[in-house]
């Protein structure tokens, strides 16, 4: 018997960074939480970001946030976890090397988003579509807070510096990512949507065998193989359809919400 439902959203339930959810699917979450089902966003987005996505159903929902680094129900916070500062510095190091070639840094806290960025067409895109809480300083590392997530963003495609540079060199000192075709994400390593999951199953008394989830991107992979029903929407990546048990149709065909409707329908018989 599923008693915990986890999805992931860009990719999954809409198209990468979009402001918005079709209303359909935050009143079928209502109907799943007033059934009793603990539903849970996953996403390498800010909890703010999510929040005011979901802002309907807002209080009925768990985050993870920042792909686990930040986790939390009814506005408490459940765990966060913050980079160590030597790996930060030589991350944003790296990472400014790539600004000429134009790609932009986001880096989360547990109260805001800091950006070095004075590049107002990407300020607009983080502004309209992720609703972000963004504070602008000259430099993040002058900044005296806690890290949770780096970020590098190119428009287009990031992967190929991704996949080729930046996770090689890094993969063994945090854990980083592609989260979607345009972002890289870097995290500790202990920071996975996996961990997360399980963290959340503990905290919730769930099994594994009773958790269901969905997702599209390798920031994915563990909270899929950490559900005992996972589903890998068509348009996954290979390496993210080989990690699930089942696929079910993309995004542009709302393909986790007709899975879920189905489900809820043929459990109320």
């Amino acid at each position: 018997m599923i008693k915990m439902i986890a999805t992931d959203i860009d990719g999954t339930l809409v198209k990468d960074s979009s402001p918005e959810i079709y209303e359909e699917f935050p009143k079928l979450v209502g109907q799943l939480t007033d059934a009793g089902y603990i539903f849970v966003i996953a996403s390498g987005r800010a909890y703010p970001s999510i929040r005011n996505m979901f802002r309907a159903v807002a209080d009925k929902i768990v985050y993870i946030a920042e792909n686990g680094a930040h986790m939390i129900y009814k506005e408490q916070d459940l765990s966060v976890t913050k980079m160590k500062r030597k790996q930060v510095t030589g991350i944003m190091q790296d990472l400014r090397a790539l600004y000429p070639q134009g790609c932009n840094v986001v880096v989360s806290t547990p109260g805001c988003t800091l950006m070095e960025s004075r590049d107002q067409a990407f300020l607009d895109f983080m502004h309209h579509n992720y609703h972000n809480k963004i504070k602008l300083t000259e430099d993040v590392l002058a900044e005296d807070v806690d890290i949770l997530k780096i970020a590098v963003h190119k428009k287009g495609s990031i992967r190929s510096i991704g996949e080729e540079l930046l996770i090689p060199k890094w993969q063994d000192q945090v854990k980083t990512c592609m989260a979607g075709e345009e972002w890289v994400d870097f995290m500790d390593f202990s920071v996975d949507k996996g961990n997360a999951l399980r963290f959340l199953q503990d905290y919730f008394g769930v099994r594994t065998e009773e958790t269901m989830a969905f997702g599209d991107n390798a920031n994915d992979i563990g909270m899929l193989q950490t559900a005992g029903v996972s589903f890998a929407v068509e348009n996954a990546r290979e390496e993210v359809r080989s990690a699930a048990k089942y696929t079910c149709p993309g995004y542009d065909k709302r393909g986790v919400y007709h899975t879920l409707c189905k489900f809820l329908s043929e459990e109320v018989k």
